[in-house]
C-alpha cells in the first residue's frame, strides 16, 4: 500500500500538468509591468517628477520587459530554477530599492539611476516568462497555442490579481504597493522554482488532454468574469474590508483550482496504457549505433508525415500505424521512389539555437510585428495613472484591473483560436 502511494506521489511530482499549473501561478504574479499605472502616481508625487521624467521611467520599464536576450541565454546555460532565481533577485533588488527611495529609507538617486532600477526590477519578468514558456512548450509540444496563450494571458491578468491582493491587505500608504510588487512575485517564484522544468518528451496528444484544457479554459473565463464583477462592485459600492477578504479568498480558490487536473491524473485508477507517459519516437542517442544517417532522417520525418488523428488512437493501434508508416518510408527510400534529403536545421515547432533562429524569416516577422504593434498598448498602460487622474478619478486601480482582464481574455483567446486555425489548415492540406 505504501509503495503504491509513494509511486503515485512520484507520478504527481513528475506530472507535466503540475508543471503547467505551477507556471500559471508564477505567471499570475509575473506581469508586474502592468501595475506601473498604479505605481507611477506615488513615484511622481514622492520624488516631485514631472510627466516627462515619469515617461522616461516608463520607457525604462518597457525596455526591461522587452529585453529578454539575457534571460534566454542564461536559460540555455543554467537550469530553469537558476534562471528563475536570477529573475526573482532582479525583481526584489530593483523594485525593493525603488520602495526604499520612495518611502525615504534610502537617498534619492538621479533620474538615470532610477531608470536603471526600474529596468532591472522589471527585467526579472523576462526570466519568469522564459522559464515558464520553455518548460511548458517542451512538455506540451502538440498544444503550443493553448499553452502559450494561457500562460501569457495569466501574465496579463496579474495586474488585476495583485491589485485585488493589495486591496485586501489595505496598507495605509500607496507606496506599499511597490513593496508588494518587489516581494510578492519573488516569494512565489522561489517557492515554485524547482517544479518548473521539462519532465519528458511527451510527443502525443493524451486522451485526457481535451478535458484538461477545457477545464483550464473554464477556470480562465470564470476568473476573468469574477474579477470584473468584484472590481466593479468595489468601485461602485462601499464594500466592507471583511467582504474584500472573502472576495480575495475566492480568488485564491479559483487560482488553485487547476491543480485538480494533476491530482486526478496521478491518483485516479486509469488503464496503464493511458496513464503512462511515453515518447512517440526514440531519442537519437537511444537509437541503435548501426543506423545510417538516411534511416535517422526517415524516422525523424515520421512525426511530420503522420496524420494528427493517429495521436488520438489507443496505444497499440497508434504504434501499429506508426510502424506501418515507417516501413513505407523505408521501402520508398530503398526503391528510389522517395529521395531522402539531408535536413538543414530544425523545422517549425522544433528547438532552434540562437543562430538558427536569426536566419529565419519567421523570427524577424514576429520581431517587427511586435515592435510596430505593441507600442500603443504600452503607452496607455504606462500613462494610465495620469490619464485617470486628469479625468478626476482618484482610484487608478480599477483601470489597471480592467486593462489586465481584457488583456488576459485577448491572449487566452489568441492561443485558443490559433490552435483551431492550425488544425483546420492541416486538415484542408491533407484533404487536398
Amino acid at each position: 500500500m505504501m509503495g503504491k502511494l509513494k509511486e503515485r506521489i512520484q507520478a504527481f511530482v513528475n506530472n507535466r500538468w503540475l508543471v503547467f499549473v505551477a507556471a500559471i501561478w508564477i505567471q499570475s504574479c509575473a506581469g508586474i509591468g502592468y501595475v506601473f499605472g498604479s505605481l507611477s502616481p506615488v513615484i511622481k508625487r514622492s520624488l516631485n517628477y514631472n510627466q516627462r521624467q515619469l515617461s522616461k521611467l516608463g520607457v525604462a520599464k518597457d525596455l526591461g520587459d522587452s529585453v529578454g536576450f539575457l534571460a534566454g541565454s542564461l536559460s540555455e546555460i543554467l537550469p530553469l530554477w537558476g534562471a528563475l532565481l536570477v529573475g526573482a533577485l532582479q525583481n526584489l533588488i530593483g523594485y525593493g530599492w525603488v520602495w526604499l527611495i520612495v518611502t525615504g529609507r534610502a537617498p534619492v538617486l538621479p533620474l538615470w539611476a532610477m531608470c536603471i532600477l526600474i529596468f532591472v526590477g522589471n527585467n526579472g519578468e523576462t526570466y519568469f516568462n522564459t522559464a515558464a514558456l520553455v518548460s511548458c512548450v517542451q512538455n506540451f509540444p502538440k498544444s503550443r497555442g493553448p499553452v502559450v496563450g494561457i500562460l501569457k494571458g495569466f501574465a496579463g491578468l496579474s495586474g488585476a490579481i495583485l491589485t485585488q491582493i493589495y486591496t485586501m491587505i489595505n496598507f495605509p500608504d500607496q507606496a506599499a504597493l511597490i513593496f508588494m510588487v518587489a516581494v510578492g512575485p519573488a516569494m512565489v517564484v522561489v517557492a515554485l522554482m524547482f517544479i518548473i522544468r521539462p519532465v519528458g518528451g511527451h510527443r502525443q496528444v493524451r486522451p485526457s488532454d481535451g478535458f484538461s484544457f477545457t477545464f483550464i479554459y473554464s477556470v480562465c473565463l470564470l476568473l476573468a468574469a469574477y474579477l470584473m464583477g468584484v472590481m466593479l462592485l468595489e468601485d461602485l459600492v462601499d464594500v466592507s474590508h471583511t467582504l474584500i477578504i472573502i472576495f480575495t479568498v475566492i480568488l485564491f480558490l479559483l487560482l488553485v483550482a487547476p491543480v485538480v487536473i494533476p491530482v486526478k491524473l496521478s491518483f485516479s485508477d486509469e488503464p496503464k496504457d493511458l496513464a503512462v507517459e511515453e515518447v512517440l519516437l526514440p531519442k537519437p542517442e537511444q537509437q541503435e549505433a548501426g543506423k545510417s544517417e538516411q534511416d535517422e532522417v526517415i524516422f525523424s520525418e515520421v512525426e511530420d508525415e503522420k496524420p494528427k488523428e493517429v495521436d488520438l488512437l489507443p496505444a497499440t493501434e497508434r504504434h501499429k500505424r506508426i510502424a506501418q508508416l515507417q516501413a513505407k518510408l523505408c521501402q520508398a527510400a530503398a526503391e528510389g521512389a522517395v529521395r531522402v534529403k539531408r535536413r538543414r536545421g530544425p523545422h517549425r515547432g522544433e528547438d532552434f539555437t540562437l543562430m538558427q533562429a536569426l536566419i529565419k524569416a519567421d523570427l524577424w516577422l514576429i520581431f517587427f510585428s511586435l515592435l510596430l504593434a505593441s507600442g500603443s498598448g504600452l503607452t496607455v498602460i504606462d500613462n494610465l495613472g495620469q490619464m485617470s487622474q486628469s479625468l478626476g478619478y482618484d482610484n487608478t486601480h480599477i483601470f489597471v484591473s480592467m486593462i489586465s482582464i481584457w488583456n488576459f481574455l485577448g491572449r487566452v483567446g489568441g492561443g485558443y483560436f490559433s490552435e483551431i486555425i492550425v488544425r483546420v489548415t492541416h486538415l484542408l492540406r491533407c484533404n487536398c
